[in-house]
């Protein structure tokens, strides 16, 4: 594979792993609300359960969705669920920061989980087949895979990186919520969300 095909290949890794999506604003987060070092094991899950899920998307796994009846719909569903779960805890967050190590941030388990039921990740992993390689190639897949590790990985952790760093910034409780309601904010002064 040339040199012409592994930098776009690594642009689009790198602006579909960094772009905002719930995988990111959860490592985010666990970099605002737990030591760097657990939201990096949560971050490795992530990569490698998104990795597969691109080389299963590579090999074939929508044809099997179509073949499949009603696989392709409860996939759709879990996602659905899993994004509205993810909107009642932000919704439902008091804006307290755990004090000491009494939370678990979230592990590598749910990384991996989360990015099989991440409709980005689908969409990430469809897209970046259909443009950049033939037909299921599998050197193909597992050389744009190989780009994607690494890219995916920094990405995310990035993401847990700035979390750190803003921690320092939204100490008080009403700034979190702030942040993780920003909607809702703005409608309080008219209808009392």
């Amino acid at each position: 594979m040339s040199l012409t095909m592994i930098l776009p290949m690594s642009a689009f890794a790198l602006a579909a792993s960094i772009s905002p999506g719930p995988v990111n604003l959860v490592c985010l987060s666990s970099g605002t609300r737990y030591p760097i070092s657990q939201g990096l094991v949560f971050v490795t899950g992530a990569t490698l359960g998104f990795v597969l899920l691109f080389i299963a998307v590579g090999l074939g796994l929508y044809s099997v969705l179509a073949v499949v009846p009603g696989l392709s719909e409860a996939l759709r569903w879990a996602g659905v669920a899993f994004l509205l779960y993810l909107s009642w805890r932000l919704f439902r967050d008091d804006g307290r920061l755990p004090a000491g190590e009494t939370q678990r941030a979230p592990g590598f388990m749910a990384g991996a989980l989360m990015q099989w039921l991440n409709p980005k990740a689908w969409l990430a992993s469809a897209s970046g087949i259909a443009a950049y390689t033939s037909g299921g190639e599998l050197h193909q897949v597992l050389v744009f895979a190989g780009l994607y590790l690494p890219i995916c990985w920094l990405s995310l952790g990035s993401w847990v990186y700035a979390g750190a760093f803003l921690r320092r910034y939204i100490e008080r409780p009403n700034i979190l919520v702030a942040v993780n309601r920003p909607h809702c904010q703005a409608r309080w002064s008219l209808s009392g969300c």
